[in-house]
């Protein structure tokens, strides 16, 4: 392997760009029209322009990137994770062309790849699935059928990709036909592939994936569990190894169901293997008090019951809990002693023969398989934390033929490991575009790292992912990993667009994370709390308003004998300043009753005495974004707007667009009446659908748009009547 085409793009690309240049091996990055200049273009050995703006133009041709391999003499191809990471015809297009693919082989891909063929297999192999229907036949009338046998809650997947795309929970009836639309529309979008299965759903458990790898001698390990059970729009935000509610034996069950799944797929390279872990117990808590409050374990009517750290499965239920081999009468579905490998080893059927239970495993195992995702993951620099090891390292030597550097007696752990997903979003999950105005990382010592593709400059487009980077720490205990990595986010600067910053940083902070309490609702429950963490100290928007407002005055400048005047908006609140400015930036400020002593210097405010760390960007028409400290402050010069703003009242009477995107769906027509929260329109950007509600009770004047056109952030939507 001399020279490396690395299929994708930003953070991910820079990642194995690293690697494969200490390897002595050379790389070809590809780009879009968006990505020319991007950073991962200029720091491989070579680059190739794949044209295109949007995925399916540019990063999702196979023709292109095959081209791209060709044209530059690349010998092997790595595809990262998303974009065609777990896309079998890719990879069995790369070997086809005589090149090496960094990756699973293509058979490995498909057996595992979609969910429902995923489940099949370990089903046959002892390792526990939730009840569900996993079959061939994808008519809404068939999918409804199941969804009342299977009993609700319930999820609703696309069998196909993951990053939480294409699922849906549906707690009744009614939601199903419209969780089910939806979720086959992001599916189509997002992977080309609409199938859906359908589980019953745990609500109170714990997100907990196994890193696995395998060489091409029949050798695999894994290389422990990774905690994501916080998670908004059923994506994770926030990873950490190893997990607190995950003993030695759990772990040990866990990675040899793991181990059990890629051995029966063939698998090679690197994977990861999902579970869902029932209870909110922490490690060393016995497994029988491992049920939480209504929810966490499943109820009557084709559920799994743990009682006194058993488990007993009941009619509709999964019959083979990780290995115990139990394959009871009408377990899986309807069709008993059926063969789960016809049609692609997918149905509704258990196994016509009794699966070979996993070796030193019993039936106490309150865990379920979700997947495998058969690629490197997002989290990966967590467990590269905790071991040393340089996973994309293991992934090239893998590729290359060689067996794997270690055995599992090998692999050590050494203290914990938490990564937060820094994402263009804001504290309500929207996701925004624009561009980066100001960027700096914070200082990175030992323990600490930052993964991304971010500078001053940088656009942020509606083509892909929302999110801009990772960063991680490392540390001896949970509680040093927790302030270190919540220091670092205070310091990290991102401006000219929201993004989750400060609330990663307030959920690291959040007394049920710090814990280790925080199961896959945390955010569900805590949000608002967590919202309201965020809420600036009055001195921090000052120091804020103050950057921006003196943002142009010279040092020098004299002093001036007039108060000047201002008000400034931050988060709907106005706040009236009579500034004298004293000269060389020193200011005394009346904020109401207060008198306070500022200087304004670049970089910092002073107030009373207390310096605050500033950062303020102009974004246009008077708005400002800053940092005071590890606060973010969206600000609002209307220092000369009239004191009742024109257009407020026909503010409220529109709906206009929250960010770029393509309408997929309009639902609302003229002088139809719609009540609070009914959907209204239905907005794709970066890979996921956002339905736009009725914020109250209303009737509909004018429809501005249509399905299919492409909307941009502020433009008007609907029209309400008055």
């Amino acid at each position: 392997m001399k020279r490396l085409l690395i299929a994708n793009r930003g953070e991910i690309a820079r990642r194995i760009i690293r690697t494969a240049h200490a390897m002595g091996i050379e790389t070809v990055a590809v780009f879009s029209e968006p990505d020319a200049n991007a950073l991962h273009v200029r720091e491989a050995t070579s680059a190739f322009a794949l044209g295109g703006a949007a995925s399916a133009d540019s990063y999702l041709r196979l023709d292109r990137l095959l081209d791209a391999a060709l044209a530059t003499n690349a010998d092997a191809v790595h595809p990262g994770y998303g974009f065609l990471s777990e896309n079998a015809e890719f990879a069995q297009t790369v070997i086809d062309a005589g090149l090496t693919w960094v990756g699973p082989p293509p058979a490995a891909i498909r057996a595992l790849g979609s969910k429902s063929a995923a489940k099949a297999l370990a089903l046959a192999h002892g390792v526990p699935c939730l009840p569900g229907y996993f079959g061939d036949d994808q008519s809404e009338d068939t999918l409804v059928a199941e969804a009342q046998r299977v009993g609700f809650p319930l999820m609703v997947k696309a069998v196909a990709g993951g990053g939480g795309r294409g699922m849906r929970l549906v707690q009744d009836a009614a939601q199903l036909l419209p969780a089910l639309r939806s979720a086959r529309s992001e599916a189509l979008a997002g992977f080309a592939n609409g199938d859906l299965l359908i589980e019953r759903a745990l609500l109170r458990p714990r997100h907990v994936e196994v890193q696995v790898f395998a060489d091409a001698h029949g050798h695999c390990v894994h290389l422990g569990e990774r905690d994501c059970s916080v998670q908004r729009r059923h994506q994770k935000i926030v990873e950490e190894a190893p997990s607190p509610a995950v003993s030695p034996e759990l772990r040990e069950a866990l990675g040899r169901c793991a181990v059990a799944l890629a051995q029966a797929a063939g698998y090679v390279g690197a994977g990861t293997v999902e579970f869902l872990v029932e209870g909110a117990g922490l490690a060393g808590a016995s497994t029988s008090s491992a049920r939480t409050e209504s929810g966490s374990a499943l109820t009557e009517g084709g559920s799994a019951l743990t009682e006194g750290g058993s488990v007993r499965t009941e009619k509709g239920a999964v019959g083979t809990v990780c290995g115990s081999g139990l394959a009871e009468k009408d377990s899986v579905g309807t069709e008993s002693g059926s063969d789960l490998a016809e049609k692609g080893s997918r149905g509704t059927a258990s196994p016509s023969v009794r699966p070979e239970p996993v070796e030193g495993l019993t039936h106490t195992s309150p865990f379920y398989l979700m997947e495998m995702n058969t690629r490197l993951q997002v989290e990966h620099p967590v467990t590269e934390a905790l071991t040393g090891l340089d996973l994309v390292e293991w992934q090239l030597r893998v590729a290359r033929g060689e067996p794997l550097p270690l055995a599992q007696e090998q692999i050590s752990f050494h203290g914990h490991a938490i990564e937060v997903r820094l994402c263009a979003e804001d504290e309500h999950y929207t996701p925004h575009t624009g561009r980066v105005r100001h960027f700096a990382e914070p200082p990175l010592p030992s323990g600490l790292r930052f993964d991304h593709a971010l500078e001053t400059g940088s656009e942020v487009t509606p083509h892909y992912d929302a999110m801009l980077g990772k960063l991680i720490a490392h540390a001896p205990t949970r509680t040093e990993a927790i302030e270190r990595l919540a220091h670092a986010l205070d310091q990290t600067q991102v401006l000219g667009l929201p993004t989750n910053r400060a609330f990663l940083a307030a959920c690291l902070r959040h007394p049920v994370f710090q814990g280790g309490g925080a199961l896959i609702p945390f955010l569900a429950d805590e949000g608002d709390t967590v919202r309201g963490m965020l809420q600036p100290p009055p001195d921090a928007v000052l120091a804020g308003v103050l950057a921006a407002a003196f943002a142009q005055a010279p040092q020098a400048a004299l002093p001036c004998p007039f108060a000047r005047p201002l008000r400034w908006q931050h988060a709907g609140h106005m706040l009236e300043l009579a500034v004298h400015e004293q000269g060389q930036g020193a200011l005394v400020v009346a904020v109401g009753e207060r008198r306070v002593q500022a200087r304004v210097a670049p970089g910092r405010v002073v107030i009373d005495g207390v310096t605050w760390p500033v950062v303020a960007v102009p974004l246009g028409a008077g708005h400002w974004q800053a940092q005071a400290g590890a606060h973010t402050l969206a600000l609002a010069d209307l220092s000369h707007a009239p004191r009742e703003r024109a257009g407020g009242a026909s503010a409220a009477r529109e709906l206009r667009a929250p960010f770029n995107g393509k309408l997929i769906a309009v639902h609302a027509a003229p002088g139809a009446s719609v009540a609070r929260g009914e959907p209204l329109l239905v907005i794709e950007s970066m890979k996921l659908e956002h339905t736009l509600a009725a914020p109250r009770d209303l009737t509909v004047e004018a429809v501005a748009v249509v399905a299919g056109q492409q909307v941009s952030p502020g433009q008007r939507l609907i029209t309400f009547a008055a």
